[in-house]
């Protein structure tokens, strides 16, 4: 049997996508169109024996959706295969609690909720939008990146805010990277053996975005990112959690209204604020030739980390393991291994011969004396995203 299911993934100027067979799991096709909205834009469609470029301009999510089908038709897979579309939608605000099949109420409430993610959400509608245009006669799916998070106890998810306001406005703790958390506490306890639910998990999802999480037998009790994904740890440019009064201090000694300030901390903050640098590899670079900077964004990354994790062992009652997942987390060992090092008060003990060696698997990092269990678990969104929709279809 084989369920084949396009899955899209809708940003502001870009749209990634793969065809996953949900039955075998197998990727058919993957691919990426970058700079939609500008003169030129850039489409990559990869299948098993192709790899197709094309240089031409998509000045919407439609009509890159539309080019997307003629590439899908000259090159394949043949679309009539597709059995669903499954759309990753970044905030489900406190409508959407687990996958839905989209209809037009949804999409309806979906535009309801774009205050709260205003980056995120209105190119997933447009993406949404265009595709059930492309694609009429199969369901389309979206699964939510805050739905992992709707079990947060309201100890965890309340601001102190006036309760009318919060109430009114959808104020509150929602929590992103979902998908990846549960994917990846998932595939720890199957990789080590264990009950799912009868496991206390931290997951570190270190990307560009980074978030992080608090799994109780099988419950997500807690997590960094907040209202919006800028709460939480430092990331690549966005500056994590930093003073409320930030914005008014901002505003009154420099005069920044609030859109710069967002602009500030969401594209100028984070490690390319303090180092100039995103990517890890250049930061390692900049550190091994002397870069003071490079080295407090450093220090300044792992600092936070510690504190959170730190502050997770404690609401969960003790952790049984702490996994490491996505760019940063899979594949800077330096990072893991000065995160590591801090927490041996507490049971984690790096094996650092096992924390460099290199794989594409799930990995234990830690020694076997270790009280806790410490991991690397590659991610794998999309696949998570195949059996979502498989299931919502079904």
């Amino acid at each position: 049997m084989s369920t084949p299911v396009l899955l899209l993934n809708c940003g502001s100027s870009s749209i990634k996508y793969k065809v996953i067979d949900a039955d075998s799991e197998a990727v058919i096709a993957s691919g990426i169109i970058q700079r939609i909205g500008e003169e030129s834009g850039t489409l990559d469609h990869k299948l098993e024996s192709e790899t197709v470029h094309v240089d031409r301009g998509f000045p919407n999510h439609a009509r890159a959706l539309t080019y997307l089908v003629r590439v899908f038709n000259a090159h394949g897979p043949d679309l009539d295969t597709i059995r669903a579309v499954g759309h990753r939608t970044v905030h489900g605000g406190e409508a959407f609690r687990s996958t839905v099949v989209i209809d037009d109420a949804v999409l309806e409430k979906l535009k309801e909720l774009s205050p709260l993610a205003p980056l995120h959400n209105p190119p997933g509608i447009a993406g949404i939008e265009a595709a059930r245009e492309a694609l009429p006669d199969v369901p389309h799916v979206a699964i939510f990146d805050t739905a992992f998070f709707a079990t947060l106890p309201p100890e965890a998810y309340t601001y102190a805010v006036p309760v009318d306001l919060a109430k009114a406005h959808g104020i509150r703790k929602y929590g992103f990277h979902g998908t990846s958390h549960s994917f990846v506490s998932r595939k720890a306890a199957e990789f080590l053996g264990r009950d799912y639910g009868n496991l206390k998990q931290i997951v570190c999802h270190l990307g560009n975005g980074a978030s992080i999480s608090a799994i109780d037998n099988g419950v997500a009790v807690e997590t960094s990112m907040g209202l919006t994904p800028l709460a939480g740890l430092v990331m690549g440019t966005r500056s994590g959690d930093v003073d409320p009064g930030l914005h008014a201090f901002l505003g009154r000694e420099l005069g920044m209204d609030l859109g710069e300030v967002d602009n500030l901390l969401n594209k100028k903050s984070g490690m390319l604020g303090l180092a100039g640098v995103t990517d890890f590899r250049d930061l390692n670079e900049l550190i091994e030739e002397g870069d003071e900077a490079a080295a407090l964004a450093l220090d300044v990354y792992c600092h936070r980390l510690i504190s959170f994790i730190g502050a997770y062992i404690a609401v969960l009652g003790g952790v049984d393991v702490i996994s490491f997942t996505a760019g940063v987390g899979e594949n800077d060992s330096l990072v893991r291994s000065k995160v590591v090092g801090r927490l041996a008060g507490v049971g984690a003990i790096l094996d650092e011969q096992a924390n460099q060696a290199r794989a594409r698997d799930a990995r234990v990092i830690s020694t076997p004396e270790s009280p806790i269990t410490v991991l690397v678990v590659p991610t794998n969104e999309e696949l998570a995203m195949a059996r979502e929709t498989k299931a919502a279809i079904s």
